[in-house]
């Protein structure tokens, strides 16, 4: 979702005369835990450039087809870019972790032990059309999503008890029972949907209307599955305010549709796409040898980050009856042969994932330490023995291919899941049903390795097969849960809380369209999952989510991939950045077109046409 920000009040530290209880203030921005870092009455952020021009054209590249722009239903594949046209009550900031400033709120007044929220809406804001953004659009909003939306609100906003209008420019947001201090930011991650626009038409349904929004971009035309082009908004009401200083500086937003990301690779040397990030490590290495490189007209650049990596894994539904045995998930972990993969496919580039929060303090780490240990101990008996010991390692190997060791340990634990070896297959002992699964794919960037790691099962006796389809059909069976194994991306925040329940918790294993796709069903985890929304301050979050992790972890629900600490950009030399980067993202919102490298550009463009 994009970030906007808005201005701070030169009086939030007052008590507002209007806040619903004495306890409660209204203030310019929120954080999980702690104070925000910004004080009230900031210029703008520290990674932008505040005079940054505006102007000139951006081209994006993205991978099949769309056939929706109301990208907050199950229903369909929504357009890429449609964050841009839309605003939320609140928005983070990239280089601070769990806090949130007023966009469309001014200001936010929540009591001590946050049972509930209040909202002060601008009264500059605005939707495209001109008509004011009031109390009753984001009323209509958190219960169109909850009752209409995609699943993942339902599970999102579960918390919420109540929403009410206080009156045209206040809402308060009730909770339910139980500490949870996050969720005052979660509400703020709210859009914010015209009422007006929606009365009279079916929100549940796809369109390729283009959609009223408020915010820095709107959809200025699409060719349906084929491309999607947004304007910015020149009169943008939000466009002012420090927070968005130096911010949403291209004029125009391209997103043009390829078949896969081979094609993308050729039209962005083609010069037909400005900037495009790199996720295949061996195109990193070997596809960008060309002239444009060499010469300095695109830039093939490796930016750092501090962002948590999340897990990537191949994931085991274990909704199917095959992957229901902890041991067998243990067992077929042991086959992918990360070591040779990383050496042989991917150049290693790649460092292996241990974790569920890889790439941050939120990753267990060695022993468990005395806030660990005292969460785990009310769970003995009730998880496996292991994370009371050392932080799980996935197996490792020479990479020499040669993976005899790691077999004989996957041999032991499927005879002790009561499989046997029958002419050279694995079956189950009591009824003779061989184990044989298929991988499904949505890209064939993944068949290299997915198939390396099926050449291993089939060593172990497993009859596995790689299948890989379209985007729109991959969707709809990883909504439907209709797979066996499918590669996925646990994408992780600094201050993970209400969305583990969409990830693990066992009300979302049954919820089609969450992204529990692994069918974690475990009461533990729902209790720990409380516990991590509930931490009264940082340590505890720490503590209480290295507990999750362990269990996640040793639970074998998935066989760990890896994950690269970089983001891989390649981008024509067209671009002003600022001189500061963001902790915690790309931040291409803050990059604009630089006039006079693009004259350059197209200069030393037709010169090498013109040379060839």
């Amino acid at each position: 979702m994009r970030l906007a920000f808005a201005v701070a009040l030169a009086l939030a530290g007052l008590a507002s005369p209007l806040a619903a209880d004495p306890g409660a203030r209204a203030r310019h921005g929120i954080a999980i835990h702690g104070e925000p870092g910004y004080p009230p009455g900031f210029k703008h952020f520290r990674y932008v450039e505040p005079n940054a021009p505006k102007g000139g054209i951006v081209r994006y590249a993205a991978t099949g087809t769309f056939d929706n722009l109301n990208p907050y239903i199950l229903k369909g594949v929504p357009a890429a870019g449609l964050g841009e046209v839309f605003d939320t009550l609140l928005a983070g900031s990239l280089d601070e972790a769990g806090t949130e400033y007023g966009l469309v709120a001014e200001s936010v007044e929540t009591p001590p032990d946050r049972a509930w929220v209040i909202f002060n809406l601008r009264p500059e804001a605005r939707f495209h059309d001109g008509k004011p953004i009031t109390a009753d659009d984001v009323v209509f909003s958190l219960e169109t999503l909850k009752t209409k939306g995609h699943p993942r609100y339902r599970a999102y906003y579960a918390s919420v008890a109540k929403v009410e209008k206080l009156d045209a420019r206040r809402v308060k947001f009730t909770f339910k029972g139980g500490e949870n201090r996050e969720l005052p930011v979660i509400v703020g991650q709210l859009p914010v949907l015209p009422k007006h626009y929606w009365e009279g038409r079916d929100f549940s349904k796809t369109t390729l209307e283009a959609p009223l929004g408020s915010g820095p971009y709107r959809v200025e035309r699409i060719d349906a599955g084929r491309s999607i082009v947004y304007r910015r908004v020149e009169n943008y009401w939000a466009a002012n305010l420090p927070v968005n200083v130096g911010q949403n500086n291209f004029d125009e937003l391209r997103y043009e549709y390829y078949r896969d990301r081979t094609v993308q690779r050729e039209a962005l040397k083609a010069g037909q796409i400005d900037l495009f990030q790199e996720n295949a490590a061996k195109d990193w290495a070997l596809s960008y040898d060309v002239p444009a490189v060499r010469d300095g007209l695109l830039h093939k650049e490796a930016i750092p980050h501090e962002l948590p990596t999340g897990m990537q894994a191949f994931v085991f539904n274990t909704r199917k009856t095959m992957f229901a045995d902890r041991r067998v998930r243990r067992a077929l972990g042991y086959v992918f042969d990360f070591d040779w993969s990383n050496r042989t496919l991917f150049f290693g580039q790649y460092a292996r994932t241990q974790s569920y929060f890889s790439n941050s303090e939120l990753a267990a780490r060695d022993l468990p330490g005395p806030g660990e240990l005292a969460i785990l101990e009310r769970f003995r008996g009730r998880v496996p023995s292991e994370v009371f010991g050392p932080a799980y390692e996935p197996p490792k190997t020479d990479g020499s291919g040669n993976i005899r060791d790691n077999l004989r340990a996957a041999f032991a634990l499927m005879k002790e899941a009561g499989y046997v070896v029958r002419e050279g297959k694995l079956v189950e002992a009591a009824s003779g049903k061989p184990l044989h699964f298929e991988i499904l794919l949505s890209s064939p960037a993944l068949e290299r390795f997915a198939l390396a790691y099926v050449r291993n099962l089939r060593r172990l006796g497993v009859d596995a097969r790689v299948r890989t389809v379209d985007t729109a059909q991959y969707k709809n069976r990883e909504d439907d849960f209709d797979f066996d194994v499918i590669v996925d991306v646990f994408g992780q925040s600094l201050s993970p809380g209400n969305e583990q329940r969409d990830f693990w918790s066992s009300k979302s294993a049954e919820t089609k369209g969450s992204r529990n796709t692994i069918g974690v069903r475990d009461p533990v985890v729902d209790e720990l999952i409380d516990l991590v929304i509930a931490a009264p301050d940082r340590t505890a979050l720490i503590d209480r989510t290295r507990a999750l992790d362990r269990v996640l972890a040793w639970g074998f629900y998935v066989a760990p991939q890896f994950h690269n600490r970089t983001f891989r950009v390649l981008y024509w030399d067209k671009f002003g950045r600022p001189a500061t980067a963001p902790r915690y993202g790309l931040g291409v919102t803050t990059w604009w077109i630089d006039p006079a490298r693009e004259r350059a550009l197209e200069a030393r463009r037709s010169a090498a046409q013109n040379k060839n």
